[in-house]
């Protein structure tokens, strides 16, 4: 039997050719955790057929398969059509937020795709596949399960649910049963936790740099998050970690000392003197930071708030706010989503 396996990572996709346990395997791997949501346009022609020669790089998944699959980029065809070439189709999915939202995502469009749907079975990792061997892959004994409607409609919610422009249907699925994506229901959680907090005015990874600071003066990368890190929130990965501590050093009022360059771009990563006074800077809370920890002061009230969560532009005056002694959603207007 030909199958194809679609991962959520490069890493994971790599272990799992070398395992050699399909014809084929492919990452797919947006971010969805980070800046404004593509539209509905936009991902859809993500994944159908092209010409061979388009104008933006990136904008197609096959941009993203690597020298492999050269004559398939020759081709152009959509992920719809690629998938008829095999008898099977996996999901090998990391239980990280984003890969858990690339699954979601990935489910609403397929469910209206009904001859990949009936060959099409899921994989849900508990750790990142991307960590094991191919050795350990091979043997793994993870539980396939057929994709069926539970799991169809359990995504296309939440996948819904997120490209909301309010978080508020987002935070309606704590109370739905999405058991038939389990590992998903923790990534409901996780990430409403990203969302500023209500007495602070930052979200979870935000607040556990500061809180590793103020233990002890670190260097950047002693407050990145990875599984192994003392930081373990798992939402952002390493260029969105670095723009989130850009955001506490190098604004109006910061609530970080000593960041000695930035922004962290590649630009500053390709400068040798740069990058290493980068990695060579001294870490400290600030007098804010200090407050700010201490539930005594909001980051918002001296600095510009403008990113995206979801579908979701958080600004200062129109801040979600995430409650997490009560697990309550705040609006903007300071009333509590119940």
């Amino acid at each position: 039997m030909t199958r194809l396996i679609l991962s959520s990572s490069d890493s994971g996709a790599g272990g799992l050719l070398e395992a050699r346990l399909a014809n084929c395997v492919i990452p797919l791997r947006p971010r969805f955790v980070w800046g404004p949501l593509p539209s509905q346009i936009e991902l859809e022609a993500w994944l159908s057929s092209r010409p061979a020669r388009h104008e933006v790089s990136g904008s197609h998944w096959l941009d993203l398969t690597g020298k492999r699959f050269a004559e398939a980029r020759t081709e152009g065809p959509g992920l719809i059509e690629f998938c008829a070439r095999f008898e099977a189709v996996e999901l090998w999915i990391d239980p990280d937020p984003n890969a858990q939202l690339t699954l979601i995502w990935l489910l609403d469009y397929l469910r209206h795709h009904a001859a990949t749907v009936s060959k099409l079975t899921l994989v849900q990792a508990d750790v990142q596949i991307g960590n094991c061997t191919p050795e350990e892959l091979a043997s793994w004994r993870v539980p396939v399960v057929r994709v069926l409607n539970d799991q169809l409609e359990a995504a296309s919610l939440a996948w819904q649910a997120y490209c909301q422009p309010t978080p508020q249907d987002w935070f309606r699925l704590l109370g739905e049963d999405l058991s038939a994506l389990p590992q998903f229901g923790p990534i409901v959680l996780a990430l409403l936790e990203e969302l500023p907090t209500g007495m602070t005015g930052l979200g979870a990874t935000e607040l556990r740099m500061l809180e590793l600071i103020s233990a002890e003066s670190l260097r950047p990368f002693d407050v990145f998050p990875g599984e192994t890190r003392r930081n373990k929130r798992r939402t952002f990965d390493y260029w969105e970690a670095g723009a989130l501590l850009d955001g506490l050093a190098h604004c109006p009022a910061p609530a970080i000392s000593g960041l000695d360059e930035g922004p962290f771009t590649i630009e500053m990563h390709d400068d040798r003197s740069r990058y290493e006074r980068y990695t060579k800077s001294k870490l400290n809370v600030t007098a804010l930071g200090k407050a700010i920890l201490a539930g005594a002061e909001d980051f918002s009230r001296f600095n510009p708030i403008r990113r995206w969560w979801g579908g979701t532009e958080l600004t200062n005056d129109r801040l979600w706010r995430w409650d997490p002694a009560n697990r309550a959603l705040i609006a903007p207007s300071s009333s509590i989503e119940s």
